[in-house]
């Protein structure tokens, strides 16, 4: 697993489900529909991107296709940490 992977998954299972990680049947799940994670979860989430990852997640960046899942975050976070 690359430590992004497991950085956003820890993130994920931290803040959205309370450390329980069966909550999160797998990494290509979304996390919308799923109800893992709200729309002020996103914001959250953005705000750990942003922090913790040090990448800068501009509005026109917030779709599912970037954030909708931990593939899609691990993706994501990935392609912007190459464009530094």
């Amino acid at each position: 697993m690359s430590d992004t992977r497991t950085l956003v998954r820890e993130f994920v299972v931290r803040n959205f489900l309370f450390g329980d990680a069966s909550g999160l049947e797998s990494d290509s799940v979304s996390l919308l529909d799923s109800g893992v994670m709200d729309s002020i979860g996103v914001m959250e989430l953005v705000g750990f991107l942003e922090d913790d990852l040090a990448i800068e997640v501009p509005d026109t960046d917030l779709i599912p296709d970037n954030l909708d899942s931990v593939d899609n975050l691990v993706r994501y976070v990935e392609s912007r940490q190459g464009q530094s």
